[in-house]
């Protein structure tokens, strides 16, 4: 699939999107993030990596205010809880591990959910949200399972669909937790081909990934262990790849080939 994208990123002084000051979350009585401070460059895509247990998840779930932390969190300079919830759905979306929604609901009103953020309480979706679903079943290649409901769906069919409500809030800021799970490498592809449109619209995107080579074509990467930050760079950077290889205990190594970045296991 080649996705078509209207670049609208201006060359304007970078903003920072979100950013976390001493950020620390315990989950049954103990710290599993510890101090953490970040700063996400605004229209640029972001992966997090490191080994298991790491506390990636943990920090993207803080990101979405879906845990209780301490420390502070701003969106857009702007303190995240002290936001409302609808101006916080509005401008966060999040996609997370294993999301739950009904199996009996129709692929179109499950994306269609994405745009509740932007609607009156009980008001009927518009032309507009229509035409914002109808984008995005398209761009995640679900447009035919729209009248589908979600339990006839393969695994990477269900990934898609929920992509696609997580894109149909039209959120500045994405926050996707293993977005490529149960997707084919095909697929794997187009779900890159998109990041690179929504970034292009200025977009941040944060991703946790577990595939490594696949984390390497973000802009920027975040390398942690043991519920720390131990290095924030970009993802052409040297230092950034000495970072990787070495939370992993130097059981991969990471090289250029046919002009990108591929990380290879060592045996």
């Amino acid at each position: 699939m080649t996705t078509q994208c209207n670049n609208r990123q201006s060359l304007a002084v970078q903003r920072i999107a979100m950013r976390l000051q001493d950020v620390r979350v315990s989950l049954a009585g103990q710290e599993v993030l510890h101090g953490v401070d970040l700063s996400f460059a605004a229209g640029r895509w972001t992966s997090i990596v490191g080994p298991n247990g790491a506390g990636k998840s943990t920090l993207l779930k803080a990101m979405a205010g879906l845990l209780h932390v301490t420390g502070r969190i701003f969106l857009f300079d702007q303190p995240l809880m002290a936001m409302n919830r609808k101006q916080r759905a509005q401008q966060l979306s999040w996609l997370g591990q294993n999301e739950s929604a009904s199996d009996d609901l129709r692929v179109w009103d499950v994306v269609m959910l994405g745009r509740m953020p932007h609607q009156d309480w009980l008001a009927a979706p518009n032309a507009h949200d229509h035409a914002v679903v109808e984008t995005a079943l398209k761009a995640t290649q679900a447009w035919d399972w729209r009248e589908r409901s979600l339990g006839q769906l393969s695994g990477g069919e269900r990934q898609r669909v929920l992509l696609a409500r997580a894109m149909a809030v039209q959120a500045q800021v994405m926050l996707m937790d293993e977005p490529l799970a149960n997707l084919d490498p095909p697929h794997q592809v187009d779900w890159l081909e998109q990041v690179r449109c929504l970034t292009a619209q200025n977009t941040t995107v944060i991703s946790v990934l577990h595939e490594v080579g696949m984390a390497l074509h973000a802009d920027d990467m975040v390398v942690m262990q043991a519920g720390r930050v131990v290095h924030q760079g970009a993802c052409a950077d040297a230092a950034t790849h000495r970072a990787v290889e070495a939370v992993f205990d130097k059981r991969i190594a990471i090289h250029s080939l046919d002009g990108q970045w591929v990380a290879v296991p060592k045996l």
